[in-house]
C-alpha cells in the first residue's frame, strides 16, 4: 500500500494550558498511532512528549485518548480510520498533565500503597502450601493486567470529579483486591479497607472500565461485583450479623 497523507489534530501544551495542534504527515502500511507520532516528532515537532516503551501493548506507557476514547497508541492501527478522517490524539484526561501527552499517574502509586501486601498462610506439616487449580484460574485473570491505567481514566466517579481521588482507589485496584482477596493463601482481612477508604461503594457498575481494557480482563464481572458480594456479606448480611451477635454473647 501507498503511503498517505493523514489530518493529524495533537494536544500540546502543559499544566499552565494548551491546545490542539495540525500535523499533516504521511502513513505507510501496518503503522500505528504511536508510529505517526513518532513521526510527528522526527519530522515536524521534536519537542513533543509522549511516554512510551515496548511498542508491543504490554507496558502500558502510551495510554492516551484517541479520537476521544482511552486506547494504546502502538496498539491502535491507523487503517482502522476512514480515510480523510482527522485522528484526534489527547492526553488521558483523568490525570494533571505534565506536557503534550505525558500525564502524572502518580495518584495510581500511592493507591498502590494503600493496599496490605499479600500474606501467606503458614506451610503445612511437610512444609508445603497446596491450592486447587480453579483457585489458580479464578485470580489468573487479573495477574494480567499492564497498568495502562486506561480503566482508572475512563471512570467516571474520577474523570470528572477530582475531589473523589482521595476516596476512591479505582478499577484497577479493585482488580488487585479481588485477585488478594480470592487467594487461597492469602490471611490479611482487607474488607474495611475495601468498603471504606477504597470506596468500592462510588462504583455503580458502568462497565466502561471492562470495554477499555486491552488485557479484556472482565473487571466489572469478575473484580468489581464479587468485592461487592463480600463487602454485603460482611457488613450487611441479617443472617451473618445474627450469628455474630450470638457468638459474642458466648464469649
Amino acid at each position: 500500500m501507498a503511503e498517505q497523507q493523514v489530518h493529524m489534530r495533537v494536544w500540546r501544551g502543559d499544566a499552565n494550558g494548551g491546545e490542539f495542534k495540525d500535523y499533516r504527515i504521511a502513513v505507510g502500511e501496518g503503522q500505528v498511532v504511536l508510529d505517526v507520532i513518532h513521526a510527528i516528532q522526527a519530522q515536524q515537532a521534536g519537542d513533543m512528549a509522549v511516554r512510551w516503551n515496548c511498542k508491543a501493548g504490554k507496558c502500558g506507557s502510551c495510554s492516551a485518548e484517541v479520537n476521544g476514547k482511552p486506547r494504546l497508541m502502538c496498539m491502535t492501527r491507523m487503517n482502522t480510520f476512514q480515510p480523510g478522517e482527522t485522528i484526534t490524539v489527547a492526553p488521558m484526561r483523568t490525570f494533571p498533565i505534565i506536557r503534550d501527552l505525558v500525564t502524572d499517574v502518580s495518584y495510581n502509586y500511592q493507591k498502590a500503597k494503600e493496599i496490605p501486601a499479600f500474606k501467606p498462610k503458614p506451610k503445612e506439616s511437610d512444609g508445603t502450601r497446596r491450592m486447587y487449580q480453579e483457585d489458580i484460574d479464578r485470580v489468573q485473570e487479573f495477574h494480567k493486567c499492564i497498568e495502562c491505567f486506561l480503566c482508572q481514566n475512563v471512570c467516571h466517579v474520577i474523570r470528572d470529579h477530582d475531589d473523589n481521588k482521595p476516596a476512591f482507589s479505582g478499577p484497577r485496584f479493585f482488580v488487585r483486591l479481588a485477585s488478594l482477596e480470592m487467594h487461597p493463601l492469602d490471611t490479611n482481612d482487607r474488607m474495611e479497607l475495601i468498603k471504606q477508604k477504597a470506596g468500592l461503594g462510588y462504583c455503580n457498575i458502568t462497565k466502561c472500565c471492562t470495554e477499555v481494557c486491552p488485557e479484556h480482563i472482565h473487571i466489572t464481572d469478575n473484580a468489581i461485583i464479587p468485592l461487592k458480594e463480600r463487602v454485603v456479606d460482611r457488613y450487611y448480611d441479617p443472617i451473618a450479623k445474627l450469628m455474630g451477635l450470638f457468638s459474642a454473647k458466648n464469649k
